[in-house]
């Protein structure tokens, strides 16, 4: 299994996932255009995509989904059904092709040749917020960005994964002091906002094994982080804790604009 995070951030997210047999966007946040530029960065034509699994219904993660769904029919596409039921009746990425339309519940998992696919729900202000683990071949990448907290039955469906992208979204220092309102701040803060780098930290530090390779931070707010603090505090996190640290461990920034490396998981 190959992974590139194509973008990351509040102004689009999208994501790669090759196996054998498939190629899949995890989001569809960004243009058609957009997505054919970032994944021609990393060899793959648009027109090889076959499904798309989406997290929820914001626009920086599902805006470019219907022009997608409706340009390659062979795209199948994968939420739950308070996620297609909002998309469907606010007509907020236009008129889907009924037949792309797949549904996936929270717990569930999937089987499509040789990959698996399980959801699992998060905690965002979105109709019906999920995230997914892929498995290929043994190899397992768990993706958990936009959720205010990480809960116990999460962290048993994501432990021991090869590689995890996790949210590193702000500094709460940073945040407090930002720019930003403060009803957008307590929404940030708040159990349906965001992850801090100290929380995702925490997180991946219950759940990593020494099998874990490839941790790619992601959706760092551009206003109330820093790569530096996001990086730094991950590694003291996986440090302080339980967490069986292997030296052959890599931390990975993802970019609004830029893919990472296609990288063997």
């Amino acid at each position: 299994m190959q992974v590139s995070i194509l973008a990351s951030g509040s102004t689009g997210n999208t994501s790669l996932i090759v196996t054998k047999k498939h190629k899949i966007l995890m989001d569809a946040g960004l243009s058609g255009k957009k997505t054919q530029t970032l994944l021609g960065q990393v060899g793959v034509d648009l027109s090889e995509i076959d499904m798309v699994f989406l997290s929820h219904d914001h626009s920086d993660h599902s805006g470019g989904l219907g022009v997608l769904m409706r340009r390659y029919p062979q795209i199948n596409a994968f939420a739950n059904s308070g996620t297609w039921q909002y998309l469907l009746n606010t007509n907020k990425i236009g008129k889907l092709p009924v037949d792309q339309i797949n549904v996936i519940e929270p717990g569930q998992s999937k089987i499509f040749d040789d990959l698996e696919v399980t959801a699992f729900a998060t905690s965002h202000d979105a109709a019906e917020p999920q995230y997914y683990v892929f498995t290929s071949e043994g190899k397992r990448i768990a993706f958990l960005t936009d959720t205010g907290y990480v809960s116990e039955e999460v962290e048993d469906t994501i432990k021991a994964a090869d590689a995890y992208m996790m949210e590193f979204n702000y500094d709460p220092m940073m945040l407090r002091d930002g720019p930003y309102s403060w009803s957008l701040k307590s929404r940030i803060l708040s159990d349906v906002g965001h992850l801090s780098n100290d929380q995702a930290g925490q997180a991946l530090a219950d759940v990593i094994t020494n099998r874990t390779k490839h941790i790619y931070l992601s959706h760092l707010s551009r206003h109330n982080n820093t790569e530096y603090l996001a990086k730094e505090t991950a590694w003291e996190m996986l440090d302080q804790g339980d967490a069986e640290v292997d030296q052959d461990l890599k931390l990975i920034m993802t970019e609004p604009d830029e893919p990472t490396k296609l990288t063997e998981i």
